[in-house]
Formats: structure tokens, sequence, C-alpha cells
């Protein structure tokens, strides 16, 4: 890669992990993780309104971390694809083992 290239991609990693950043963007993340959900269950699972989910869906779909799939007038949202999950899942190991170091 040349000097342009990583600069742009290292640009955009920064605002992938900025989007991790938030907490509550996490929770919606792992509410998900082993099933698709609507907006509806989900409010209900983090005890959250449904307009905040929706907003926060709104940033993760944008940022192609989350996907959506419409069943009548239901809209059912899951992780885009499995690096999602890996991401996820690697940082939760990071975080676990720098706890066990203590």
């Amino acid at each position: 890669m040349d000097g342009m290239d990583t600069e742009k991609t290292v640009d955009e990693l920064a605002e992938l992990f900025k989007i991790f950043g938030d907490p509550t963007r996490i929770r919606i993340l792992y509410a998900m993780l082993d099933t698709e959900r609507c907006v509806n269950d989900i409010a209900g699972l983090l005890d959250m309104s449904q307009s905040s989910v929706s907003h926060q869906l709104r940033i993760l779909k944008t940022s192609k971390l989350v996907k959506s799939r419409r069943e009548g007038k239901m809209v059912f949202y899951a992780p885009d694809d499995d690096h999602v999950r890996a991401i996820l899942n690697m940082g939760m190991e990071h975080v676990r083992e720098g706890e066990s170091n203590d």
C-alpha cells in the first residue's frame, strides 16, 4: 500500500472503532448476536426507548455493521457478517484477559 491508501484505510479503521466505542451500540450488537431481532425486542431487552434503539441501529447500519430484513411490517436486524461477531468476541476476550491479570 502506498501512503495515501494507508492513510485512508487507517482513517476508516478509526471510524469503525469509534462506532464500537459506544456502550449502547455494543449492547445492541450483543442483543442480536445469536438471533435477529426487531426494534421492539431490542428495546425491551435493553430497557431502552424504541426511538433510541432505532437511532443506534441507523448508525450501525450506515457503518455496515448491521443488516436488516423486512417481513411484512416488521424489520429484523442482525450483525452484517461474521466479522462483527469476531470483533466483539476478540474484544471481549481481550478485556477478560486484562481482568484476570489484575
